[in-house]
C-alpha cells in the first residue's frame, strides 16, 4: 500500500511576487475570528440584558462581560492582518488606552462600570478609545470585503457614543441603536466564521515588500 503524498502548498501571485499560506497564517485568522465572535457575543449578552431588564444585577454583570469583550477584542487586534503597520499599532494603542482607563474607573467607582459610564458620559473620552479601535476593524472589513453590516456599524458606533456624550440623542433612539449595534456585530462575527480563510490573510507579498522598505529606511 502506498502512502498518500502530502499536497503541495498553493502558490498565490501577489502584487510584489509569489507567496504561500502557511498553517500559522491560517491559525492566526482562526484566532482573529474567534476573538471577534467572543467579543460580539459578550457585547450582545450585555446589551440585550440591559435593554430587557434594567436591574442592578445586570449592571454588575456587565463588568465581567466587558472584560471578556475587551480581552477578545485585544486578541483580534493582535492577529488581524492590516497592511499599514502604523494603523495596526494605532488601533492597538487605542484599545490599550481604553482598557487601562476602564480598569481605573472600575477600581475607583462605587457604581458598576457600565452604570458609571452611562451616568457620566464624559468617561467616554477614555473608554471610547476601545470602541474607536473596534470601529477601525469595522472600517477595515467594510473597505476590504464590502460587508453591509460593517458599512452600517462604521458610522453607527461613533454616532451613538458621541450622541450620548453630548446628550443629544433621545433614550429610545439610544436603545434602538444599541440593539442594532449588537445584532449587526453578531451577524458580522458569524459571517466571518464561514468566510474562506485566504482573503483574511491578504497579499503576503505586500507585507514582505513593506517590511523590506522599512528595513531599508532603518
Amino acid at each position: 500500500m502506498t502512502q498518500a503524498q502530502p499536497s503541495e502548498p498553493v502558490i498565490y501571485q501577489g502584487q510584489f511576487g509569489e507567496f504561500t499560506i502557511t498553517q500559522s497564517d491560517r491559525s492566526g485568522v482562526i484566532i482573529y475570528r474567534a476573538g471577534l465572535l467572543l467579543a460580539a457575543i459578550s457585547f450582545a449578552i450585555g446589551s440585550f440584558g440591559v435593554l430587557l431588564d434594567n436591574h442592578q444585577f445586570i449592571w454588575q454583570a456587565l463588568t465581567p462581560l466587558y472584560a471578556c469583550f475587551c480581552l477578545a477584542l485585544g486578541i483580534s487586534l493582535l492577529t488581524i492582518h492590516i497592511y499599514l503597520a502604523v494603523l495596526h499599532r494605532l488601533l492597538q494603542t487605542f484599545w490599550a488606552i481604553g482598557c487601562v482607563i476602564a480598569v481605573a474607573l472600575a477600581l475607583s467607582s462605587h457604581e458598576p462600570l457600565a452604570l458609571f459610564i452611562y451616568n457620566h458620559p464624559a468617561a467616554l473620552f477614555g473608554v471610547g478609545f476601545t470602541f474607536a479601535a473596534l470601529t477601525g476593524i469595522y472600517f477595515k472589513e467594510a473597505f476590504c470585503f464590502n460587508r453591509l453590516e460593517t458599512k452600517l456599524l462604521t458610522p453607527l458606533v461613533p454616532v451613538l457614543l458621541l450622541g450620548h456624550l453630548l446628550g443629544v440623542l433621545p433614550v429610545q433612539w439610544e436603545r434602538a441603536m444599541l440593539a442594532t449595534w449588537a445584532a449587526l456585530f453578531v451577524t458580522f462575527a458569524l459571517r466571518k466564521v464561514i468566510q474562506p480563510i485566504p482573503p483574511d490573510i491578504g497579499d503576503k507579498s505586500v507585507f514582505a515588500y513593506l517590511q523590506e522598505q522599512r528595513s531599508v529606511k532603518v
